[in-house]
């Protein structure tokens, strides 16, 4: 088999992968992605260590061995990474980084559009009271 095969089948899930963190606004999609571009890069990584190997009379299996290396940081990352996310989830209530980046820089969504600061006053107020409601309907 052709080396060209499964670079360009890496190639083409890296830039899916890319694709993915770039234009998607889920923090999981994200770490999806991240996973997809990963898995190119090993898919890389044994397609070039199984050719080189038929080069070479004695065989390490770098590529394979730096495979699994990969494999188990990317559980470790996504394990996580999901773990954050859903703390996050939990805590503001959406897991989009969009929105998520403006509560961290102190941005609010409607209040500095008007310049009026009640209106965020309330909205805080109504979601407090919303989640004091659901913790009251469980106990």
């Amino acid at each position: 088999m052709h080396l060209a095969y499964p670079a360009v089948l890496a190639a083409l899930l890296f830039c899916t992968g890319l694709y993915g963190v770039l234009a998607r606004r889920n923090a999981i999609l994200v770490l999806m992605s991240v996973e997809l571009m990963l898995n190119a890069v090993n898919l890389n990584l044994v397609a070039f260590d199984v050719w080189l190997s038929k080069a070479a009379e004695e065989t390490l299996h770098s590529g394979q061995a730096l495979t699994l290396f990969t494999i188990a940081i990317a559980a470790a990352e996504i394990g996580i990474g999901l773990a954050i996310v859903l703390a996050v989830h939990r805590n503001r209530g959406t897991a989009d980084i969009d929105k998520l980046r403006d509560t961290a820089e102190g941005h609010g969504t409607d209040s500095e559009t008007d310049g009026s600061d009640s209106d965020a006053r309330t909205a805080e107020q109504a979601a407090q009271s919303g989640r004091a409601g659901k913790a009251e309907a469980t106990a």
